[in-house]
């Protein structure tokens, strides 16, 4: 890296001082997605290059290393592309991209192919890969690692071939609080960040050719989540602070099991349970999915998530406890069964004192999955110049309204590869740093101090089930909060959810509880200052 000019005066604070260095490309997120755009970065460099991976907390703190359930990809004997496909499609309930399902499903066996030729050690029967099959898919296609840390497998072997680009710089600790902008040719010039809380914060920019988001998700933002503490939808609302264009920000995909234990962390019990057979039970300990969809606990995430909140209120209005829970039964597996393929899931139980194979868990459902983001086309692209998007905080289009289950990880890998090679045939020249841009969004410092009033307001008025009201009321509570960036990424989750006057996938409204044939096909799109449109996504 360069040594870091002398500290110039900001635009951000009349005494605030900044450090300036010069990129050539910065990442912003070491998931799945910025890990494997880092990689096609390194591969496409004819001369050195400088990338900086700048990350919010510890290197290895993203959605990706608790990834559990596995990665979804055609490669059984009894699979094909087609079938994928279809699968993502009809899960996405009328909002996929064609383009973008079809570009997923394509490339995913080379993208894993290339993972096991890295030294990812997925898990074999023999010679054969395992597969395990999760909701809404019609083939056993889901590969796994370790059991249940398919994730964190997948992470470490992209991050030790990252460690041996040559010119990687590891930027940990570090809040990224504005896109940095060249208004007069409508182009992102680089990043700012901080280092370090309150007085004891250090400012600094870098300017680079093309600015890569891959922050990942916003469950954070919701009372309960499996989300980690960094999945607050900075990307988002950094890119909307900046004049980009989202889409689909309604769309919050709620997983229906998360641990609902007094003192314990919302913790994921990944859907490959119920895919081996493990069934969901309500208060009074009956099952009830069956009443609900002929798939049963197989059937779409929005479906299972919504029947687990229909049973829990019916409860509650029966008489039932307020903070009732219900229950996920795998006790008719084998003890043995369940040791092999939930091992990391498991020993999180027994530190709470509960046994996969002889308890009923206790779960509710909690925020899982944006499917929308900063609009991108298929190459990573946002509506801004020198501004890239990929993985959770990115909408393509793949999810639709309605991720289909293990199809994340493959995005990250398919769309951060994309994304990389687009980066790096990007011409643009690295700007001069110390330059002082005409910049048109404040710096946003992501402080915390409002976050309990958002979970709160969100959680209420656009969880699982809406109404017209309960979103108006959250906007409206919403306008009067400082505007930090988990505020405009809450804002931007309401507007489009009242905007869209309508039910489907995971967008479910009480006042409009069916889907609106014409807005089959038609994403909702906001910037700054404008309406929430609808249109196609190209």
């Amino acid at each position: 890296m360069d040594t870091p000019l002398p500290p110039a005066r900001g635009a951000g604070a009349a005494t605030d001082t900044v450090t300036d260095y010069v990129a050539d490309f910065v990442i912003v997120g070491a998931g799945i997605a910025g890990l494997r755009a880092a990689l096609e970065l390194g591969a496409a460099a004819r001369t050195p290059i400088k990338i900086v991976v700048l990350t919010k907390e510890a290197l290895a703190e993203s959605a990706t290393q608790y990834a559990q359930g596995g990665i979804a990809v055609a490669m059984g004997e009894d699979d094909t592309v087609a079938l994928h496909e279809r699968d993502t499609l009809v899960a996405g309930d009328g909002l996929c991209s064609p383009r973008a399902v079809h570009t997923l499903v394509e490339e995913g066996p080379h993208a894993i192919a290339e993972l096991l030729a890295w030294g990812a050690d997925f898990d074999h029967s023999g010679e054969r890969l395992e597969r395990t099959r999760e909701a809404a898919h019609s083939r056993s296609r889901i590969l796994h690692a370790h059991g249940d840390s398919t994730g964190r497998e997948i992470a470490e072997t992209l991050a030790r071939r990252v460690e041996a680009l040559p010119g990687i710089e590891w930027r940990p600790h570090g809040r990224a609080t504005r896109l940095l902008l060249d208004a007069a040719r409508g182009r992102v010039l680089g990043i700012e960040y901080r280092n370090g809380n309150g007085g004891h914060a250090t400012r600094h920019r870098l300017w680079c050719r093309a600015v890569l988001l891959a922050t990942g998700g916003l469950g954070q933002l919701y009372a309960a989540t499996t989300n980690p503490g960094v999945a607050t939808g900075d990307g988002p609302a950094l890119a909307y602070q900046a004049g980009a264009e989202l889409a689909d920000m309604e769309f919050v995909q709620f997983h229906p099991t998360a641990l609902a234990l007094e003192g314990a962390p919302h913790f994921l019990l990944t859907e490959s349970l119920r895919g081996e057979g493990a069934i969901l039970r309500n208060p009074a300990g009956e099952p009830f999915m069956s009443r609900y969809h002929p798939a049963a606990e197989l059937a779409p995430r929005d479906v299972v998530a919504r029947a687990l909140e229909a049973e829990l209120r019916t409860s509650s209005l029966s008489g039932g406890p307020p903070a009732a829970v219900c229950y996920l039964d795998a006790t008719r597996l084998p003890a043995a069964q369940l040791e092999h393929r939930f091992p990391r899931i498991a020993a999180t139980l027994a530190a709470y004192g509960l046994n996969l194979a002889r308890d009923p868990i206790p779960v509710r459902p909690a925020a899982h999955y944006a499917m929308g983001g900063i609009a991108t086309d298929l190459e990573g692209r946002s509506t801004l110049p020198g501004l890239y998007a990929a993985g959770e905080c990115a909408c393509t289009g793949v999810h639709g309204a309605n991720r289909l289950a293990s199809n994340s990880l493959l995005e990250g890998l398919v769309f951060g590869a994309r994304a990389g090679r687009a980066m790096a045939a990007d011409t643009a020249p690295a700007p001069q740093a110390g330059t002082q841009p005409a910049l048109e969004n404040p710096a946003v410092e992501n402080t915390p101090a409002d976050l309990d009033a958002i979970q709160h307001l969100l959680s209420a008025g656009a969880g699982v089930m809406r109404s017209g009201p309960g979103l108006e009321t959250a906007a409206a509570a919403l306008a009067r909060l400082p505007a930090h960036l988990s505020a405009i990424a809450a804002a931007a989750i309401v507007r489009a959810a009242l905007a869209r006057h309508e039910s489907r996938g995971a967008h479910f409204r009480d006042d409009f509880p069916r889907p609106d044939p014409s807005l089959a096909g038609q994403h909702s799109f906001q910037r700054r200052r404008a309406a929430v449109r609808f249109a196609a996504l190209n």
